[in-house]
């Protein structure tokens, strides 16, 4: 399924009511999620424990 397909049919299964910033919310959200899977699939992600040290490490700087 294409990107466009997937949009489309994100905002099919949204509410008549919904506005078009909630159609922008959802679409925004979805991105997020789809590039965080595809960060997963590849590796690229770190551990509990380094997330947690990273902000100190930040701070400190």
């Amino acid at each position: 399924m294409s990107e466009k397909q997937s949009a489309i049919q994100a905002i099919e299964k949204l509410p008549d009511s919904a506005t078009l910033e909630d159609i922008m919310a959802e679409l925004y959200f979805r991105q997020k999620v789809d590039r965080g899977l595809r960060d997963l699939q590849q590796g690229r992600v770190i551990s509990h424990d380094e997330a947690k040290r990273r902000p100190t490490r930040w701070l400190r700087l």
